[in-house]
């Protein structure tokens, strides 16, 4: 493969696209960016400080102070940190996560991070997932996949993600939150969440990680 690709993978809360972006990375040797990570980030800010984010000059005063970067621990898992401050588990919160989403369609909010996420990939080799690569951060992206699965699997797997993190809620708690995040993220003004129209689109409801995965390699070897 040349050198310099960029690979997103978008698609809804629940659909497994963390997972499998993070997969194909590291099959391919390639950096892994977790957008939606940068906007929980900026969540938290927003929440910790009590930022008015209606307040354009001192939302955009408030993100120039910020600084988010992303490391490896010792296990190869990628961590957050917001300031320089390890902020992985706290960004998790139901309530950060409602946040982000919210937050998410501001434009100040939207255009500061895309600047930042087309710095980190500016040299390619690098799978970044989220709800918005391939349509508005990176329209000219190499390879673009659009990730999905049905709603009963989606709030399955987003349920078990909150369970390992030590965070319970009933099925319909989980049904009703991604449901508004869905409504949230397709009905923008800001970067709605959609499939590119040359995306590839994959239904993962019955998929394993590594089916999913195979799928997602098979488009980008042949090229």
């Amino acid at each position: 493969m040349k050198k310099g690709v960029i690979i997103t993978i978008d698609g809804p809360s629940g659909a497994g696209k963390g997972t499998i972006a993070r997969a194909v990375a590291k099959r391919l040797g390639y950096s892994y960016m977790d957008t939606g990570a940068m906007y929980r980030a900026i969540a938290l800010l927003v929440h910790r400080d009590n930022v008015n984010i209606d307040d354009e000059k001192k939302l955009s005063r408030t993100l120039l102070e910020t600084h988010i970067s992303f490391k490896r621990d010792r296990n190869s898992n990628l961590r957050v940190l917001l300031n320089k401050e390890d902020v992985t588990e706290e960004i998790r919160r139901p309530e950060i996560s409602k946040l982000s989403s919210d937050i998410a369609t501001y434009k100040a909010i939207r255009g500061y991070l895309k600047k930042m996420q087309r710095r980190i990939a500016r040299n390619g080799d690098i799978v970044t997932e989220g709800r918005d690569m391939g349509t508005y951060v990176f329209p000219d992206a190499d390879f673009k996949f659009y990730v999905d699965a049905s709603i009963s699997e989606r709030v399955r797997r987003r349920r078990l993600q909150l369970k390992e993190g030590g965070i319970r809620a009933s099925l319909e708690e989980v049904k009703t939150d991604i449901k508004a995040r869905d409504k949230q993220d397709k009905e923008r003004k800001e970067a709605p969440l959609h499939p590119a129209p040359d995306a590839v689109i994959i239904d993962t409801t019955r998929l394993t990680v590594d089916e999913a995965v195979e799928k997602i390699m098979s488009v980008i070897m042949e090229e």
